[in-house]
């Protein structure tokens, strides 16, 4: 049955994208029987181009993913190189699993009541030292350059890029090198970027991909930091399909296609770049230089890097704040009234809280056992997958998924599984499984195999060897694993907005709806919420194995 897990793992989330994608590209052309348009037409895309402030809305898009992503990698490589000069900010290490947990729009949420002109930001530094007793009229979110949207993705992505990066890093020996670099005269993050960078960069290719498609395709973050007219490509599409005109689809579904392209393209692009600066890095990498501005540059991304961690905990911190507020009034520093009664208004968010929980669940259950399978089927058989085994795990990852989520939604409708909680945590899945194989996959693969051995020896069968050896040493990084996936799950918007036609709320969806409302105080209490239950989660995969292992030295 093992050798199944592989073909049944990638058709668990090829077949739906693979599906989802022509369920769209038809449409886009103007065929959906289930509308009464049986032929095709370009009509659709006459329609799209039509649209006012379209060329607007593609540049936004670009720039803004574009920039995120430039954005994110570098700081990320700032931090790395900069924890190598300076060992004791190695610490700083230990707040990723936290800022990784937080979900997209809740850190939005909160980065937007940072930044507002009523946000915590203007009422510390009011009024004794901006002057301002009522709030300034400027346009620090929702701006039409997209500068908000873009931070609030860096806040979210750099910690992502660095985690990828630190265990890049881990898997070269970057100290042995780091200490030959310094023994020749490099030192600090010029060392770093000239010897390690270059080495681990193959590494981390496909987390930047995975990056740069997500913003330059995000939906949720862009409806509470993007501007709205004009909005993003993917804001703009995810209001057409959400819209009451069945008409809207078809041109919608061009743009999502068109959304696909723009992700190919940005892509190839980054690649293309990439390659040049092979090329021109060669003589640079060889001239023997010592300092210059390189490294200047990586110790201020780095020191960057902290500031925006401090910034996204300013966030979280906000959202806790305005949960327990009473009377908050412009320019008071903090409240002049806490209270309780916010969180009394939590039974509205009842059914979307018990959804999350349940569709997290699932989703992470399930995606756990088939990385597991598919594991133990490499371990057993002696396979080693490549490099197109990963580029097909990251697949769900790298396709804008308003691409291929009209598409099965049409799938579900057509099998009468739309609306449904078991139709939403199969949409999840999509995009948990990647995250829950990748945490997953390298503590696996590094046990050590005399284990198994040993216990083969003593005349234990192979299924006893996974039950009653492997999986108690490696309990933590698959209670690690499962909490990850868990945490994508709370946090993913789009797949439950079209998997559960709109009935099926979550708490994403609801912080999302809740976000465009004046009332500060109960969206803080629905982002606490949403935030709390993958920390949760978190928290419990690090102390219970912690509380099981003790007395047993040794164990992983």
């Amino acid at each position: 049955m093992l050798r199944l897990a592989p073909a049944v793992t990638l058709a668990a989330f090829l077949l739906p994208i693979g599906a989802g994608l022509i369920g769209t590209i038809l449409p886009a052309f103007g065929f959906l029987p289930a509308l009464g348009r049986s032929a095709f037409s370009l009509a659709p895309w006459r329609e799209l181009f039509a649209t006012p402030g379209l060329a607007t809305t593609v540049r936004l898009t670009v720039t803004v993913g574009f920039g995120a992503t430039l954005i994110s990698a570098i700081l990320a490589a700032g931090f790395c190189a900069l924890t190598f000069q300076h060992p004791w900010l190695r610490r700083l290490e230990r707040s990723l699993p936290p800022l990784l947990a937080t979900p997209h729009v809740a850190l939005a949420i909160g980065f937007a009541f940072l930044i507002a002109p009523s946000g915590w930001i203007v009422r510390v530094l009011s009024p004794e030292l901006s002057g301002w007793d009522r709030p300034p009229d400027l346009a620090t979110v929702r701006d039409p350059h997209g500068l908000s949207f873009m931070a609030g993705l860096v806040l979210k992505e750099a910690p992502y890029l660095v985690l990828m990066m630190l265990g890049a890093t881990g898997q070269i020996g970057a100290r042995p090198l780091m200490a030959a670099a310094g023994a020749m005269g490099y030192a600090g993050p010029t060392a770093w970027a000239k010897v390690v960078l270059p080495q681990i960069y193959r590494q981390v290719r496909l987390p930047i991909y995975a990056v740069l498609a997500f913003s330059l395709s995000v939906v949720e973050v862009g409806l509470v930091l993007a501007p709205g007219h004009p909005p993003p490509l993917s804001v703009l599409l995810a209001r057409w399909f959400a819209g009451s005109d069945l008409d809207l689809y078809f041109p919608a579904a061009a743009g999502a296609v068109l959304q696909l392209l723009v992700v190919v393209a940005g892509i190839a692009v980054w690649r293309l770049a990439e390659l040049a600066i092979v090329a021109a890095g060669r003589d640079w990498l060889a001239d023997g230089g010592r300092r210059g501005a390189t490294g200047l540059l990586l110790s201020a991304a780095g020191w960057t890097a902290i500031a925006s961690g401090v910034a996204s905990l300013a966030s979280a911190c906000v959202l806790v704040l305005w949960s327990f507020a009473g009377t908050w009034r412009f320019p008071d520093d903090l409240p002049s009234e806490w209270t309780l009664s916010n969180w009394g208004r939590l039974a509205r968010l009842d059914g979307p809280t018990l959804a999350t929980i349940v569709i997290g669940l699932g989703s992470s259950l399930v995606a756990v056992a088939l990385a597991l399978a598919c594991l133990e089927n490499e371990t057993r058989r002696g396979l080693r997958p490549g490099a197109n085994a990963l580029w097909l795990l990251y697949l769900p990852l790298l396709v804008p998924p308003i691409a291929f989520l009209f598409g099965v939604q049409v799938l579900l409708v057509r099998m009468g599984l739309d609306a449904t909680l078991l139709a939403v945590a199969w949409a999840h899945l999509l995009f948990v499984l990647p995250y829950v194989f990748l945490s997953l996959a390298d503590p696996y693969r590094a046990l050590d195999p005399r284990y198994a051995q040993i216990a083969a020896g003593l005349g234990v069968r192979p299924w006893q060897v996974f039950v009653r050896v492997k999986l108690p040493i490696l309990l933590r990084p698959l209670l690690v694993a499962f909490a990850v996936g868990f945490a994508v799950s709370v946090g993913q918007y789009l797949p439950t907005v079209f998997a559960g036609a709109g009935r099926v709320s979550t708490l994403t969806t609801e912080a999302v709806t809740l976000s465009s409302g004046a009332d500060r105080r109960i969206v803080g209490v629905a982002t606490v919420v949403q935030t709390a239950l993958p920390l949760l989660v978190y928290g419990l995969a690090l102390a219970v194995p912690a509380l099981l292992s003790r007395g047993r030295r040794g164990l992983p």
